[in-house]
């Protein structure tokens, strides 16, 4: 389990879980449906080894995971385009390209939420997972797929 904080409210557990989910289709090529379907029975809002799994807005984790894999092509596309020269995909480590993958989704797809809101949240989610420098590279390339989609920053 991670050290993320921020799971009492609904769509920070939903983007923590999506990351997971995002994460487990990356490892295991699990079918989205039945990606989907294992998180809604078995980890949004259940205890596992003692760790509670909060209530998740289940609309937006399905959204998120679902939209960033159907739009794979679109989202790694704007991730690859701000990576340093010589890096690709291939070089990222898994949960950061999950945590990458939902924020460029989010940043691309759901213009309804303001582009520091899901910088903010996907950093909180980087830093659970890592030190401070991979949550400042995760902050830098979200906040420029903010900039290139939306024309704003966070």
């Amino acid at each position: 389990m991670s050290k993320y904080t921020n799971r009492s409210q609904p769509r920070s557990a939903a983007r923590l879980a999506a990351v997971q989910a995002l994460y487990q289709h990356e490892m295991e090529n699990t079918p989205v449906a039945q990606l989907i379907h294992e998180f809604h029975q078995h980890r949004i809002g259940a205890i596992i080894e003692d760790a509670e799994y909060a209530d998740a807005d289940v609309p937006f984790f399905d959204d998120i995971v679902k939209g960033a894999i159907a739009r794979a092509g679109e989202v790694d596309a704007a991730i690859t385009a701000r990576l340093a020269s010589g890096w690709t995909m291939e070089r990222l480590d898994r949960t950061m390209k999950a945590i990458l993958r939902a924020g460029a989704y989010e940043l691309i797809a759901r213009t309804d939420v303001p582009v520091g809101a899901v910088v903010s949240e996907y950093v909180d989610v980087a830093k659970a997972f890592f030190d401070a420098r991979e949550a400042g590279f995760a902050n830098g390339l979200l906040d420029a797929i903010g900039k290139a989609v939306r024309g704003t920053s966070a």
